[in-house]
């Protein structure tokens, strides 16, 4: 019996969302001078990057800030929108020094676009200069140089992988995808394993460490560098898992700020995370799953994964609207006289082109899995391997690289005079 294709989007979609550093816990005051500015501000001010930063909006332009700090202490920073240019410009912005306390730091938001306007502003102590209209990214982004250390490593996409129901293969997905990142992209990865009592990472790599997330979770304030590399298995040179310990002793009542602390942590250290959420609903489950770059649903093709998945796919768009849309995996198709939801009608309800499409392969999949080993370890050139390649190259915005051929070696060691092998 042959191998049934996978059905994947083409290469060139929306690509996965920008990663951005968090805004630390500021204070922002906005005055604009037309509605559609504020509303733009409004849409930054609840992106997931700016969480923790309180933001105001207020009408009325520069003139309306001045009057207003002048019996009132200034945030730390404040956003203005004018419409004035040259010496109107500059005269009001000196008015607003005036009443600005020290540190205070000031974005304007003008309707020029000019680049001796910019510098002339940069000159006199404008911290930065946007060109209306703008989208909420380039707030946010905008800000975020303010408050992050440009010295400071960037930090690592998250990609959270959930699954819509029980038994929806999102873990052994996540793993697998984690494992063609690092090893087809050759992108250094953690997988993060969050299901305590079930998470199969350990068994999926054929791993049993005596330590893991668990101990992370006890003490996330005492993890560093250190203790990373003590709790974490180095699987491979690109790939380190972060296990779960497949016992009983814990719940899956998680602290969402432990849960937090140590995704950002290890974000920190290395480009990729990929975080396998167990299938429950938790307030620690919601925050990270809002909080990740990209986001990845495994769902199967019946009535249970419609619904639920729709549900998710409904909750992130309401809720991540500067984002791009989360990918789907419609997982399992094609079960021998299991009545299925056609691929077409299940993407029409949840109004999402599934990434991509996994045919039933019982055999593949149940060999990895008894033997602990990756199913492009069993079959490189199965086509739900490259299937799921394909969804890796998506989910990070590049595409495999190729190794190189074997038969340069004899030229090779012909320059280097030495023998092949």
């Amino acid at each position: 019996m042959t191998e049934a294709m996978p059905v994947y989007d083409d290469f060139e979609d929306e690509g996965p969302s920008l990663v951005l550093k968090p805004v630390p816990r500021i204070t922002i005051e906005a005055f604009c001078e037309m509605p559609e500015t504020g509303s733009m501000i409004q849409r930054g001010a609840e992106d997931r990057r700016l969480a923790k930063a309180h933001l105001t909006v207020h009408m009325g332009g520069v003139p309306a800030a001045i009057a207003y700090f002048r019996d009132t202490a200034t945030p730390n920073l404040i956003l203005v929108e004018t419409h004035q240019s040259g010496e109107e410009l500059f005269g009001e912005l000196m008015q607003l020094a005036e009443v600005c306390d020290a540190g205070t730091k000031v974005i304007i938001i003008g309707h020029v676009n000019d680049v001796a306007l910019y510098r002339e502003m940069i000159r006199q102590g404008v911290n930065d200069y946007l060109v209306a209209p703008f989208s909420p990214l380039q707030l946010i982004e905008s800000v975020s140089r303010l408050y992050i250390d440009p010295d400071a490593p960037p930090i690592g996409r998250s990609v959270a992988f959930i699954g819509a129901r029980g038994g929806a293969g999102s873990s052994t997905l996540a793993h697998n995808v984690g494992w063609c990142i690092a090893e087809a992209m050759r992108e250094d990865t953690t997988i993060i394993d969050f299901d305590l009592p079930f998470g199969t990472a350990g068994l999926d790599f054929n791993q049993d460490p005596v330590q893991g997330i668990a101990d992370a979770l006890v003490q996330p304030d005492r993890l560093d560098d250190v203790m990373l590399d003590r709790l974490m298995v180095k699987y491979t040179n690109r790939l380190s898992l972060f296990t779960a310990p497949g016992t009983l002793d814990r719940d899956g009542d998680l602290d969402p700020d432990a849960c937090e602390s140590i995704i950002e942590i290890v974000r920190q250290t290395c480009p990729v995370v990929v975080v396998d959420l167990p299938h429950i609903w938790a307030p620690w489950t919601k925050r990270v799953l809002l909080g990740a770059d990209d986001v990845v649903i495994s769902t199967t093709p019946d009535l249970a994964g419609l619904r639920n998945t729709k549900n998710i796919v409904d909750l992130l768009k309401q809720t991540r609207t500067n984002d791009t849309l989360p990918h789907v995996v419609l997982n399992q198709v094609g079960v021998s006289k299991r009545p299925e939801i056609p691929v077409k009608d299940f993407a029409e309800a949840i109004e999402v082109e599934p990434t991509l499409v996994l045919p039933f392969n019982p055999q593949l999949f149940g060999t990895a899995a008894n033997n602990g080993q990756m199913l492009d370890e069993v079959d490189p050139k199965s086509k739900t391997v490259l299937g799921l390649k394909h969804l890796a190259s998506v989910v990070i915005g590049r595409k495999e690289v190729q190794q190189r051929s074997k038969s340069i070696l004899p030229f090779l060691s012909r320059l280097t005079g030495k023998k092949e092998g």
